[in-house]
């Protein structure tokens, strides 16, 4: 999620499940090494749980960053073996890692070796002509032997000759299956699933083979999906009151914007709240005009938030929601 779930996505979703464990977007090892670690790793306590994901192919400069992001109060560490980005090919990680198993295996072990908190693998089921069952057995073989924590499956191929990464997220077809076998073969390692899964129920459905389920677009595109999650972890009794989760954003933006930061950077993470509510376009117009605009407040949140209550989108979205919730549960 490179360029998405940065620090304000991520305040933004804790507000709609205090729960679910978030993931910053992947950063790489030498820009933690090399870059304003503060810029880069800094992120509100009120986070909490969240993982950091790294990129990289060097297990000494993995190791590093791990032990930085431990210090600087992660409770995870994410090795991404899965992202097909141009950006990441041209450094030599994320999925075409998946031809180097032995590899990911070293920089698994740097990095297990570097910190006391959970060190997890993301990968997906192989790259181009591998043949998933051995390029998946392989994998996982090498980063559980290697100390891992969890393994979270993408469960696509990557194809990084003659697909571009916008379309390695929709193109190759999932494969489920393959990702349950492999928790079968590895009845007591943590296997987590990812890839395509639009809401509650099927997450819930996938749990009946796996140990987690991981969501990515559904999360940042319809973040309401989030609403629920506490419920599905048996740890609330009604959905996050989206009311509340969007008030929160007031002060957190008057901070941001004091610090010298603009709207947008915040609002942007917010336009799908309400995706096919009453009120959805103009909670939508609103955040994407008004907060580009010079001087823009944080009234204009609330402004927006006003025109889903005129609507009649609030009391609509949070029976659905819950409606939703009670049967992922």
């Amino acid at each position: 999620m490179m360029d998405w779930t940065d620090r304000h996505c991520r305040f933004f979703h804790r507000g709609l499940t205090r729960h679910a464990l978030l993931y910053t977007e992947m950063l790489t090892a030498d820009a933690i090494l090399h870059g304003d670690r503060k810029h880069l790793l800094g992120f509100s306590a009120d986070e909490h749980p969240v993982a950091l994901q790294l990129g990289g192919s060097d297990s000494a400069r993995l190791g590093e960053a791990a032990r930085i992001g431990a210090e600087f109060g992660y409770d995870e560490i994410n090795l991404n073996v899965g992202c097909p980005s141009d950006r990441v090919q041209s450094g030599t990680f994320g999925a075409c890692l998946m031809l180097q198993p032995g590899l990911v295996g070293v920089c698994t072990a740097a990095m297990r070796a570097a910190v006391d908190i959970p060190v997890t693998v993301k990968c997906r089921l192989g790259v181009d002509d591998q043949d998933p069952e051995t390029a998946l057995a392989e994998l996982a073989d090498a980063v559980f032997s290697a100390g891992a924590d969890a393994l979270w499956v993408h469960a696509r191929k990557a194809w990084l000759e003659g697909l571009s990464p916008k379309q390695n997220r929709d193109i190759p077809p999932l494969d489920y299956q393959r990702v349950y076998r492999l928790k079968q073969n590895h009845p007591n390692a943590f296997i987590g699933i990812n890839g395509g899964v639009p809401d509650l129920q099927q997450a819930a459905e996938h749990l009946n083979h796996v140990d987690g389920v991981m969501l990515g677009r559904a999360a940042y595109k319809t973040p309401a999906v989030l609403a629920g999650v506490d419920i599905a972890l048996g740890v609330a009794g009604k959905p996050a009151d989206l009311v509340q989760a969007v008030e929160r954003m007031v002060p957190y933006a008057q901070n941001h914007l004091a610090a010298g930061g603009r709207l947008a950077s915040i609002t942007r993470h917010m336009i799908g709240l309400f995706q096919g509510r009453p009120g959805a376009r103009a909670w939508r117009q609103i955040l994407t005009v008004e907060s580009a605009k010079a001087g823009a407040t944080p009234q204009v949140i609330r402004d927006a938030l006003e025109a889903v209550r005129v609507a009649g989108g609030l009391s609509e979205f949070a029976c659905r929601t819950g409606d939703e919730a009670g049967r992922a549960a």
